[in-house]
């Protein structure tokens, strides 16, 4: 399946830094966007490290033993198989995060959000921790693909609070799973398969405070492809996003 892939970054009206990592690796369809927290810039360390070791796990040429645990064990799905590695990728990435915090006192306390695509053999396998968020548009329609680890989004869950309320809560990005600064992760995994005409969007969230759902659908269906990472990323600043904006899109 040919494999289009665009990405546009920015730092934001307010931050002095840019602590968004993000990465396309069309040759072996890997797509990451990752979201850093932490002072002194940590939290720029925290995403680039996340992105970098996600990535070279997932191309690594051996199995890890988690891996191969399923493989032989439990499911010969390679489905299954992809999603467990991607589950193994993010916690490798979690590990180096905290060993460099030990040994780095001004990155102490660093983490990050992810979410990562893999597109293989025409299905999408997509993990995700934190905030950061992956959508689909198929058909004229777009789903968000992913449930923010947030506490509002428990009380979401719980009914005790509405989507639209909660887009107005001050507290509303804090994490109740991040990948180093929480320890060892559990990332929600899904497998779909891709049809063409489909595309994929990985967003950090300063794009998402800003842009509601609905909005992004209308950007998108007016927005060629090759434009729809810059638009999407200047629309969230015109609608007054004061945090970094990552956006990666993906097109079958």
């Amino acid at each position: 399946m040919q494999l289009e892939a665009y990405a546009r970054t920015d730092v934001g009206p307010v931050r002095e830094h840019n602590e968004d990592s993000w990465m396309i690796d069309i040759d072996n369809g890997v797509f990451v966007v990752a979201d850093g927290m932490g002072g002194h810039a940590a939290g720029e360390v925290a995403s680039e490290m996340a992105t970098e070791t996600v990535h070279a796990t997932l191309i690594g040429s051996t199995d890890p033993d988690e891996t191969r645990l399923v493989r032989d064990h439990e499911s010969t799905d390679p489905a299954d198989i992809m999603r467990e590695r991607l589950r193994y990728a993010m916690n490798q990435a979690s590990i180096q995060i905290r060993r460099t915090a030990e040994v780095r006192p001004e990155t102490r306390g660093m983490g990050t959000t992810l979410v990562v695509l893999v597109v293989d053999g025409g299905q999408a396998h997509l993990a995700h921790v934190g905030d950061s968020r992956a959508y689909l548009f198929r058909k004229g329609r777009l789903v968000r693909l992913t449930r923010d680890h947030t506490v509002v989004q428990q009380e979401i869950d719980a009914g005790r609070l509405t989507p639209e309320l909660a887009r107005l809560l001050p507290h509303k990005n804090i994490l109740t799973q991040s990948v180093g600064f929480h320890g060892p992760v559990e990332p929600d995994t899904t497998t779909r398969m891709v049809e063409v005409g489909d595309i994929f969007i990985l967003c950090s969230d300063g794009m998402t405070d800003p842009l509601d759902d609905e909005t992004i659908q209308q950007i998108v269906e007016v927005t060629p492809l090759d434009m729809l990472a810059d638009v999407l990323t200047e629309e969230a600043l015109k609608a007054g996003g004061e945090d970094n904006v990552t956006v990666v899109v993906v097109g079958a």
